[in-house]
């Protein structure tokens, strides 16, 4: 999973992204030229403790998320320049993450003068908007001159694309994302090449000070019920960050303190997983234990060429058994012996938790 983190300047995102990966990115005023941070965070699963007391792994791997810190203004975005370079590094992404200052600091002032979440929001969902506009506006256009000399072979496959881009664009322009325009699956297959960011799930980090952190819950409730389709998390940027750099038992004591639940990296990356509907499944192959994130509902043959193009290509049948009954059994032979090691063919839908060993042959 790839997230891009986005926000007006001045907002805090590279303190929430070091807060997220551990990283050590300086925190520096905004700057056009300053290239993105890249960073890695491991994903904690609570059954991966459990499998290891199982199957006594010489190595484990969990899941990955790949956070990128975007420095550059979203000004200008699907234009030639910054804007558009920047832009090459959110069409990858798979969800956008939206750092919306809530915190006060005279030293540096807001851009606009004054905090207001509910305004930050809506100024950078037409920043988004706008750029998909330059790309529809620039694609509608080729397709124009193309009509003109198309064999008619291909002519009804631009018409179609012509139509559905006219239709998203008339929308976008009355303030509408393509998330919320209720299109069908076929239609947003046609727009996945494209990687509009108005398209794109978003979670949104309300960073506060420490003087708001017993209000975060009320302030999540708040932005949910004015954007129900946005994930939302309120979180001291500062405060995570600077116990992302101390030890799990040193950060926990602090945590417990203030009377904090979990750290912003677990939070974020439960809102995110469930914002993109995805679920973990686990191998254990050559003394390795490994977790894999696939979406909801992958069948069995595709969840296998995550791993490799070749089980997919050559998947024969897969032997699962999900990680609660296998922590009962306390073993697979068990689990065998007591009928609940299954085997699935092409048509399974992988399962949260799964444990899994596909068999192919090439």
């Amino acid at each position: 999973m790839k997230v891009a983190i986005i926000g007006i300047p001045e907002s805090g995102k590279t303190t929430i992204f070091n807060a997220l990966t551990r990283g050590r990115a300086e925190v520096v005023a905004y700057s056009p030229t300053l290239t993105p941070n890249t960073g890695v965070a491991k994903v904690l699963d609570s059954r991966l403790p459990v499998l290891e007391s199982i199957f006594q792994p010489k190595k484990t791997v969990p899941a990955e998320v790949s956070y990128i810190d975007i420095a550059g203004s979203l000004k200008g975005f699907g234009k030639e320049g910054p804007g558009g370079e920047f832009l090459n590094y959110l069409t990858t992404a798979d969800a956008l993450l939206q750092v919306v200052r809530a915190f006060e600091d005279d030293k540096v002032p807001h851009p606009e003068g004054s905090i207001e979440p509910k305004r930050d929001i809506a100024s950078l969902d037409v920043d988004l908007a706008i750029s998909d506009l330059a790309i529809m506006e620039r694609r509608l256009d080729k397709l124009e001159t193309s009509l003109k000399g198309v064999k008619a072979a291909e002519r009804d496959a631009y018409l179609k694309e012509q139509i559905l881009l006219q239709k998203v664009k008339a929308e976008l322009e009355r303030d509408m994302p393509i998330r919320l325009q209720g299109l069908s699956k076929e239609e947003l297959k046609m727009l996945a090449n494209y990687q509009f960011l108005t398209a794109k799930p978003m979670l949104v980090v309300l960073n506060i000070g420490e003087e708001k952190i017993s209000q975060a819950s009320q302030l999540e409730v708040e932005i949910s019920s004015l954007y129900p389709q946005f994930a939302v998390v309120a979180l001291c940027g500062k405060l995570e960050m600077e116990l992302a750099q101390l030890s799990d038992a040193e950060a926990g004591e602090f945590r417990e303190a203030m009377g904090l639940s979990k750290p912003a990296l677990d939070r974020v990356i439960e809102l995110s997983y469930s914002l993109l509907g995805l679920v973990s499944f686990f191998t254990t192959v050559s003394s390795e234990l490994k977790a894999w994130t696939i979406p909801a509902g992958t069948p069995a043959p595709k969840a296998a060429g995550k791993i490799h193009s070749d089980m997919e290509r050559g998947f024969i049948r897969a032997e699962v058994v999900s990680c609660g009954e296998l922590e009962s059994c306390g073993s697979l032979a068990e689990a065998r012996k007591k009928g609940l090691l299954r085997t699935e063919g092409k048509n399974y839908l992988m399962q949260d938790g799964d444990v899994v060993t596909f068999l192919f042959n090439v």
